[in-house]
């Protein structure tokens, strides 16, 4: 298995909205992505966690 599942979270407010995978092969610093935050009720940066 080369892919990865990540679970993505709100730089404003923490909450966990998203989940993803990955290749773990190809990709080596953590996933950032515009996305919307329901808790937040705006588009914010979502950061990879572990």
């Amino acid at each position: 298995m080369m892919r990865k599942k990540l679970i993505l979270a709100c730089t404003d407010c923490g909450s966990r909205n998203y989940s993803s995978e990955s290749n773990k092969a190809v990709s080596v610093e953590r996933l950032e992505i515009k996305k919307f935050c329901s808790t937040c009720n705006a588009h914010t940066m979502h950061k990879e966690t572990k």
